[in-house]
């Protein structure tokens, strides 16, 4: 007997018989605010299958305290909620117990929890179809085979021609569809108190995207950047003030493991792994009509993840210590595995320089790679901080009716840069621009190399080699080399499908 489900993890215990449950359903009111995961560098993608970023969720909830002990179950709490941080303010009497355990509603755990309880049997004969109903007491585990109780004495489950379901005319009333921490209080006397609860939760991650639109001058472009909100959690957070926050933060995370998965049950009609049988119970009671009977279906939760519309907002920034606060100025609904995408900025003629580079260790060539750089200044059109994400860039193509038309040019990664910086994108590999080296010469002090390097372009190209070695780098040819980062700077404008060279020496540092 199989029955899969889809689990919802519920951060709770079993209350003490004789304390008053209070079940506060859902917030009143809910702000969150996502952290980036703290391995991934900042201009990777995030990997949707697996956020490792976290969320800071603060929660507002009305609740009537009774007098004496009671437990107060918070439902709808995020599933990835970290134990350990949890806070709650605004008792009087302060929190006397917190108990946080996984049990979850799914088959197995009802099955588990349901032991020495009654429950229906609904058994079909594979001979006839016919089907029936009979009530009946679960003596075993969710281990193994199931046995069960009936009026006719002790049979075990999908045995001896019949295929048997179980039915459960309720759910044990610590078990919840909805991930849920509970609290114990002892409150003198009662009233009613507005809580708040704060919390951490794994599962969450965010990003920038930028989108550069070059410009017909080729010289300037125009660049949007998205923050791009995501959530692995099943719990939805509706109308809540979000934020995202930028930067490295110091925190040292236990290991997580496996995402959490099973929650099935698996029953066999196999008999030689059980303990022995438990002593007679007594005889069930008389048989009662029940109460209808609520069966348990497999309880999958889909979310189908797909971006939301884009939001004509654009985000706030806000200092942080070290940290950058961008603050969603509207509430906005983080959504149960799902994207969100607000604005974060949107400049137009920002400076933008289009060049070719390739790194070269003395006469050998890496890949020659395009690049765009500026400065993140107000006079070169931005002169804000720009959190690190993935870049995608157009350009123009086209002339006549086809003027104006965009063509993808290349896609990079944009690092973490703070105001004033230098703005650098590296793109994919070129194609069309080509650079070679090759030893000309040599002597007991020095060698001498040729760099060579062609366009074949219909336009002009820069072309920027950065040439490192042991020793030390001394051009040979009228070109003007710089200083940079400890590298050598060859810097050249390559005609349309023409070439240039540079030739310079290495001098041994012994």
């Amino acid at each position: 007997m199989r029955f899969p489900a889809a689990l919802a993890l519920l951060l709770s215990a079993a209350p003490a018989a004789s304390e008053e449950i209070i079940t506060s359903p859902a917030p009143a009111s809910v702000s969150v605010s996502v952290y980036r995961a703290p391995d991934r560098a900042s201009d990777d993608a995030m990997n949707l299958d697996w956020l490792q970023g976290y969320a800071l969720v603060t929660e507002q909830r009305t609740v009537e305290i009774p007098a004496g002990r009671a437990t107060v179950r918070f439902e709808g709490v995020a599933a990835g909620l970290f134990p350990e941080s949890a806070i709650v303010t605004g008792l009087p009497s302060g929190v006397r117990e917190k108990n946080l355990d996984a049990d979850l509603l799914s088959p197995r755990s009802l099955y588990a929890r349901m032991f020495g309880r009654p429950v229906i049997l609904r058994r079909t004969d594979l001979a006839t179809q016919k089907v029936r109903e009979e009530r009946a007491v679960i003596r075993s585990g969710p281990d193994g085979a199931a046995i069960v109780q009936t009026a006719a004495g002790f049979e075990v489950a999908n045995c001896g021609g019949l295929e048997d379901e179980i039915l459960y005319p309720e759910a044990p009333k610590d078990l919840s569809a909805k991930p849920t921490l509970s609290i114990e209080t002892d409150s003198p006397v009662a009233h009613k108190a507005t809580l708040s609860l704060s919390y951490l939760a794994w599962g969450f991650d965010w990003q920038s995207n930028y989108v550069v639109q070059m410009n017909a001058d080729g010289r300037t472009a125009d660049v949007s950047a998205w923050v791009t909100l995501a959530s692995s959690d099943s719990t939805s957070f509706a109308e809540a003030e979000t934020a995202v926050i930028a930067g490295k933060v110091n925190r040292e995370d236990s290991t997580q493991g496996e995402k959490p998965s099973g929650g099935e049950l698996e029953l066999t009609c196999s008999l030689w792994q059980l303990a022995p049988p438990p002593p007679p119970a007594p005889p069930p009671p008389p048989m009662i009509m029940p109460a209808p009977a609520m069966e348990m279906a497999d309880i999958v939760v889909t979310a189908q993840r797909a971006g939301a519309m884009n939001a004509p907002v654009t985000v706030q920034q806000e200092g942080l210590g070290d940290l950058k606060l961008y603050r969603v100025p509207v509430p906005v609904t983080v959504a149960a595995n799902a994207q969100k995408q607000v604005a974060l900025a949107q400049r137009h003629g920002v400076k933008m320089e289009a060049l070719y580079r390739a790194d070269v260790h003395e006469d050998r060539v890496g890949d020659v790679r395009q690049m765009l750089r500026t400065r993140n200044r107000k006079e070169d059109g931005l002169g804000l901080p720009l959190p690190g994400g993935p870049v995608t860039v157009f350009e123009p193509v086209g002339s006549g009716p086809d003027q104006g038309s965009m063509l993808l040019a290349g896609e990079g990664g944009l690092p973490d840069r703070a105001v004033g910086e230098d703005v650098e994108i590296l793109l994919g590999e070129a194609t069309q621009i080509v650079a070679s080296a090759e030893e000309i010469g040599s002597s007991k002090v020095s060698r001498t190399v040729a760099l060579n390097v062609s366009n074949a372009r219909p336009v002009p190209v820069r072309f920027e080699a950065r040439i490192s070695s042991g020793g030390t780098v001394e051009g040979i040819s009228p070109r003007r080399l710089a200083r940079k980062d400890g590298r050598t700077i060859w810097s050249v404008m390559v005609p349309a499908r023409g070439k240039a060279s540079l030739t310079y020496r290495i001098v041994n540092s012994d």
